[in-house]
């Protein structure tokens, strides 16, 4: 009986063992039941899309660019940017951290850094060195203060899935691809004509970009000519090719197709010409299929992240207009690009195991002299005779120049001056906005302190704040009359409040998304909590986003 009960005794503990790692076990299945994560997902950012976009030529896009986005996923209608200034690095750094400037830190594309006295890049890093090219490539996401999506992912798996990002431009590839990107890939013009990155990544480039590099891709979309992809007369959606209102390339006398690409090459830049035409997507395009390849994107158990911008829209638009005939051919051009890469995600990664959204990092206005034309209010800022008014208001009520910058619609104090002077810092501001607001072009004005101290739930006023960073915005901030913008008498730009800056589209489609629409308000700070819901991680650690539920499957 005693060698009996020990033996008994062994045999409870062994079935004790194996019950708790079958409750492991099932805790386990459990967990990859709730966490059915994508292979890959896609995030693509077009510069410059106005919504409209998609309803003025979605007559002649093809059944399976735009159109099997808004026709297969979620179509969201109404989404706004709710911060000022629309600008492309900030416009990054909000759709992929889920916040405002307030909070991410990206003020603008350029700044004045009141701490160092000069005039800051947003990506600028010189504690890094290029890789892929002589110059161009000091660059890191330091400067944004949250973290990504693309973070928490990567965290989210221990950093087992890869996270990179390609654009033309490269603080359109460094902020969507976070802080702890396995890569960032921009493309350096000039006479490089190359996919360069930075040693923040790594310290040579992998196999597969020397090789594209080397393939003539680039060399090759700027021979013969840019011509229109289907009859112009078709091109109904826009205004007459030769118009007052565009800007022409060197070398060419009027804005009109077909463009000779082998002679434009020459006196604009040679390479950097590429990025400024419709085929500056198409090399973008294909530089990211070859990512898929080259790095196994959607190959193995982990989620990758590929985040994509097509910058050549923005280049096309700021030189042609939102009216343009360029402008609509480009669109169409990059729709044929878009349907040649989804089939491609669809062969190589496959059809059920990818999300993708599409979106922009801002629209734009349309050229404010066409608008004049029709009779519409509109208007140029003459920012030389701001600079001078703002100088006469010091002199008259300091007797000193106590201004110590002005860029981006912001003033920017000189603290230590006024100080010397003895003047109180919030009266000098009032006295500024006070004047400032009789000066032709100015809607609006407040001063650092009224944002620091005044909730303002909605309106313009609402916007500013969400772009007022107190750490490192101006202490002025100016609003110009809608419709009026700091720029050349042709060409469209962006930066406002208005809704010509602020509506882009926002379409959801693949793994995990229903098909339908919305045309309730939503803002673009909340595509990163509804990933975030979707791969079931983190939210970016600076989100003040709310997850769309309806774009999600249950």
């Amino acid at each position: 009986m005693k060698k009996i009960f020990p033996f008994v005794v062994f045999l409870l503990f062994l079935n004790a063992c194996k019950a708790q790692q079958q409750v492991i076990s099932d805790n386990t299945k459990t967990n990859k039941e709730i966490v059915d994560r994508p292979k890959l997902v896609v995030g693509i950012i077009v510069d410059q899309m106005r919504y409209d976009y998609l309803v003025r030529f979605y007559s002649k896009y093809s059944d399976n660019g735009f159109k099997r986005l808004i026709n297969e996923g979620f179509n969201c209608q109404n989404t706004h940017f709710n911060y000022i200034p629309t600008y492309t690095a900030v416009g990054h750094s909000s759709v992929y951290t889920g916040t405002t400037p307030q909070n991410h830190g990206i003020i603008s594309n350029n700044w004045y850094d009141k701490y160092l006295k000069k005039s800051i890049y947003c990506v600028d890093d010189d504690s890094y060195e290029t890789v892929g090219a002589k110059d161009g490539g000091k660059k890191s996401p330091y400067r944004l203060h949250t973290t990504t999506i693309t973070d928490e992912l990567h965290m989210a798996q221990n950093r087992k899935g890869k996270m990179i990002g390609i654009s033309i431009k490269d603080r359109s590839a460094i902020l969507p691809a976070g802080h702890t990107a396995d890569a960032a890939y921009w493309f350096q013009g000039k006479d490089d004509g190359k996919f360069i990155t930075s040693t923040f990544y790594m310290n040579s480039l992998p196999k597969w970009v020397v090789d594209f590099n080397n393939s003539g891709k680039a060399d090759s979309y700027l021979k013969g000519e840019w011509n229109t992809l289907y009859d112009i007369t078709t091109y109904t959606e826009s205004i007459e090719d030769n118009n007052a209102y565009e800007g022409t390339f060197k070398g060419k006398q009027t804005p009109t197709f077909p463009y000779n690409l082998d002679e434009l090459r020459k006196e604009n830049g040679n390479f950097e010409l590429l990025k400024a035409i419709a085929s500056g997507n198409s090399i973008v395009k294909d530089f990211s299929e070859a990512a898929v390849i080259g790095e196994e994107l959607g190959k193995d158990e982990y989620t990758d992240f590929l985040a994509v911008s097509f910058s050549s829209t923005d280049y096309v638009g700021h030189q042609f207009g939102v009216d343009s005939k360029e402008i609509e051919d480009t669109y169409l051009r990059l729709d044929k690009d878009l349907e040649a890469f989804f089939n491609f995600l669809d062969k190589h990664v496959g059809k059920d195991n990818y999300t993708l959204f599409l979106t922009a990092d801002h629209a734009a206005v349309q050229v404010p002299s066409y608008l004049k034309s029709l009779r519409i209010p509109a208007g140029y800022f003459d920012t030389k005779a701001f600079k001078v008014f703002v100088d006469n208001v010091s002199q008259e009520y300091f007797k000193e120049n106590v201004i110590e910058d002005i860029s981006n619609f912001q003033l920017f104090l000189n603290k230590e001056k006024i100080k010397q002077l003895g003047l109180n810092l919030s009266e000098v501001e009032d006295v500024f906005c006070n004047e400032i607001i009789n000066f032709n072009g100015v809607y609006k004005v407040v001063s650092a302190k009224t944002l620091q101290t005044t909730y303002f739930g909605e309106g313009i006023l609402h916007y500013l704040q969400n772009g007022y960073n107190q750490k490192f915005s101006g202490d002025i901030l100016v609003v110009p009359n809608p419709s009026t913008i700091s720029y050349s008498k042709t060409g469209s730009t962006h930066g406002s409040g208005y809704d010509y800056d602020t509506h882009v589209p926002l379409l959801f489609y693949g793994k995990g998304i229903k098909k339908g629409s919305t045309d309730k308000y939503l803002r673009i700070i909340d595509i990163a909590p509804t990933l975030s819901s979707l791969l079931q991680v983190n939210f970016p650690n600076g989100t003040t986003g709310k997850v769309i539920e309806e774009v999600l499957e249950d």
